[in-house]
């Protein structure tokens, strides 16, 4: 895919949704780290039924480690790995208050030290709570970058130093934004809907599903 390809893509996908964000719910980078941290291995729906009334209760990490493990798991029990999850959330929740004045940090090395907290999920809360021109590789990215040729790579960490070689700098801020709405509603991973898709006759897939 040449340069003028993807600079129609992103034009394009910027036209149709001018201002995109996470379909997860937060008010402030604290429920946002919280809620990307929850949504591992699971749907962000699932994660928002949950947070909303855990962080009606505590939405700061000195409420939120309040609450301890066990109570925590009330809150988030519907969500897959919700053990191992209830605990690096109170360890997190504790280590912001030691160590960060109770603040989340905007330092890329002070997030992936956080239990839990991987570079998807430090590229997150730092391009959505901080402005950060990041982009944070999940299934759905991974899997579009590949399959239209935006940007091809073996494993997420390729995929992401190629985006961030490929995807125009006017762009970057909201790539990943726009490329997991598409992955997540139009280019989906059984059965992409191509007859319905916007940069339909910019990609490379050559095999294009219709019906």
């Amino acid at each position: 895919m040449n340069a003028a390809k993807r600079q129609e893509i992103f034009a394009r996908l910027r036209a149709d949704n001018p201002h995109p964000t996470t379909e997860l719910h937060f008010r402030n980078p604290f429920e946002l780290l919280i809620a990307v941290l929850l949504s591992a291995q699971a749907t962000d729906v699932g994660v928002n039924k949950a947070t909303g009334p855990l962080f009606a209760i505590a939405n700061t990490p000195a409420k939120m480690l309040a609450l301890g493990v066990e109570g925590l798991k009330q809150y988030i029990k519907t969500i897959g790995l919700f053990n191992t999850k209830a605990e690096n959330t109170i360890k997190t929740c504790r280590i912001l208050l030691d160590e960060h004045g109770g603040e989340v940090p905007e330092d890329r090395a002070a997030l992936e030290r956080l239990p839990g907290v991987g570079r998807k999920t430090a590229n997150v809360v730092l391009n959505t709570a901080f402005g950060w021109p990041t982009i944070a590789v999940d299934t759905h990215i991974f899997r579009v970058s590949n399959r239209t040729g935006i940007a091809k790579g073996k494993d997420v960490d390729a995929v992401e130093a190629a985006l961030m070689r490929h995807v125009p700098q006017e762009f970057r801020q909201d790539a990943h934004h726009w490329l997991i709405l598409h992955g997540r509603y139009t280019c989906i991973a059984r059965k992409p809907r191509c007859g319905s898709c916007r940069i339909e006759d910019l990609c490379d897939f050559k095999d294009k599903q219709y019906d």
